[in-house]
């Protein structure tokens, strides 16, 4: 369900435009807080539980936070529906900027639109958006000490205040999205999503658990997805070419 009703009028007082962290990262938008680490709220809530993918990064970072308020800010300018407005900020900014790139081509590697009948990788996050859900471990962005939380010090999976909201949230999420795929970007969240597994959550069959993270900082991933590029793809004919 939207939040956004909550946080309707401060995002409406917000200039149009490239937002700063100045104007978003205020009290007016933080739902939590835990030492040197701040939680921020995102108009990410809806979930597509038809999805036939799901792709999980850390958390929201805050180019995708800006982007997501942009679009939230001219959906109610424009009197969309609550739900729409979650929809159409989460399909503009999830996984924005350079990153998406690197996804595409790591997917149309592991044979994925084969699998699903489409042209590219590249038309999940286009006109065949349908198939695709896009979420994170934590749904909400996270900053420490006003930098983006990068999964690691302390390790995400080892957080009790971050895994309250992975439990919480994206179990719920996974949960709903039953039929799909799901590829975890990076270590960092496969190792929630096998915590899941360990305690008998999640089926570990419908995780791509070795997929690298597509940041370009991850100077790793070229050789990391040569290395598992072949379990990679089994595990995606197996999922989809089950009864």
């Amino acid at each position: 369900m939207s939040q956004l009703l909550k946080y309707k009028d401060y995002i409406l007082s917000m200039p149009s435009g490239a937002l700063t962290k100045e104007q978003l990262l205020v009290p007016e938008l933080l739902l939590d807080s835990h030492q040197n680490m701040s939680l921020y709220y995102i108009p990410f809530e809806y979930v597509n539980e038809q999805a036939k993918i799901m792709i999980i990064g850390i958390t929201p970072g805050f180019t995708q936070m800006a982007i997501a308020y942009e679009q939230a800010r001219l959906g109610l300018l424009e009197n969309m529906p609550h739900p729409e407005i979650d929809r159409r900020a989460k399909a503009v900014a999830s996984f924005a900027g350079t990153m998406r790139q690197n996804l595409y081509e790591m997917l149309d590697a592991i044979r994925l639109p084969e699998a699903l009948s489409i042209e590219s990788s590249r038309s999940l996050f286009e006109q065949e958006r349908h198939l695709l859900h896009t979420t994170s471990a934590v749904r909400y962005p996270v900053f420490q000490s006003g930098e983006n939380y990068t999964g690691h010090q302390p390790e995400l999976a080892k957080s009790v205040f971050l895994m309250r909201y992975a439990r919480e949230i994206l179990l719920t999420e996974l949960q709903a999205a039953r039929d799909a795929l799901v590829v975890p970007l990076g270590k960092s969240v496969a190792d929630v999503l096998q915590q899941f597994t360990r305690e008998g959550l999640l089926d570990g069959e419908r995780c791509l658990f070795h997929m690298p993270h597509p940041s370009g900082a991850n100077g790793h991933r070229r050789r990391q997805f040569a290395e598992r590029k072949a379990e990679l793809e089994r595990t995606v004919h197996s999922w989809f070419g089950r009864e």
